[in-house]
């Protein structure tokens, strides 16, 4: 899919998985609306990749509504990134035995797993109504952004790992649903990416060599780099459809982190 003057939305593109995407996808071309809540930042971003911010909550329909809107000024709306999420690490039933509270799920629910099918379903819309490409069929593709905790959740990610389930299990039939309308689904499982949510200074960086001792190979936290890469890859390649891909090198989480 050439996406030379199309226009993407990469949510969560202010930071981390989100900045890299926008950048590669600025690079190559791409007219990238940077949706994310970090108005400076989402800002700062969107200018040095000469495209536009859109501050939005996921999960609400009026903001998205408009950052899809915004993007369909630039050019014909062909690619969307679900790369905004969250987590909030608690046990289901904790030391003094009560149980974790209801709207921790609920929180991390309706940021993870509602956000990517709302972005979804209405970009998807504007995206049908756009002119094929050349092919005279393909009108654009959309990669959601689960993790390795989908499938390997550790203790305490019991909020975190069905968000994450709830978007693998979305993949293949959002991309049956779409298949009419010429729009591929696909979703990357990434492991332990090296992003602004382990901090900065000693104690975080012997943390993170910690934690990459435990990748197979390469022994490191992947890069957010090495994200961007495989998701241009996977949105531009027209047969990459209804899947989802592990990018984790070949880690298998225990359940438990080292220290």
């Amino acid at each position: 899919m050439d996406i030379t003057g199309a226009s993407a939305i990469v949510t969560g593109g202010a930071s981390g998985l989100g900045e890299a995407t926008a950048r590669l996808l600025a690079q190559r071309g791409a007219k990238v609306v940077v949706l994310d809540l970090n108005t400076e930042r989402g800002e700062k971003v969107a200018a040095e990749v000469g495209g536009v911010f859109a501050k939005a909550d996921v999960a609400d329909e009026v903001q998205v509504k408009e950052a899809v809107e915004a993007a369909s000024e630039l050019g014909p709306l062909r690619i969307l990134v679900n790369s905004a999420g969250l987590g909030k690490a608690g046990r289901v039933i904790g030391r003094d035995l009560e149980p974790i509270p209801l709207e921790t799920f609920e929180f991390v629910i309706r940021v993870n797993l509602t956000g990517t099918y709302n972005c979804t379903r209405l970009a998807a819309s504007a995206m049908a109504k756009t002119d094929p490409l050349a092919d005279g069929t393909s009108r654009g593709a959309i990669l959601n952004t689960a993790s390795a905790a989908a499938f390997d959740g550790q203790i305490g990610q019991t909020p975190y790992s069905a968000s994450k389930g709830g978007i693998v299990g979305l993949t293949l039939p959002l991309a049956r649903d779409l298949a009419r309308h010429g729009i591929r689904v696909n979703t990357i499982a990434p492991g332990l990416i090296d992003t602004p949510i382990y901090g900065s200074g000693p104690e975080a960086e012997a943390r993170k060599a910690g934690l990459g001792q435990s990748v197979v190979y390469p022994n490191r936290l992947g890069r957010a780099e090495e994200y961007a890469s495989m998701a241009v890859e996977v949105l531009t390649n027209d047969y990459m459809n209804g899947e989802t891909i592990r990018l984790d090198g070949a880690i298998r989480m225990p359940p438990s982190s080292p220290r």
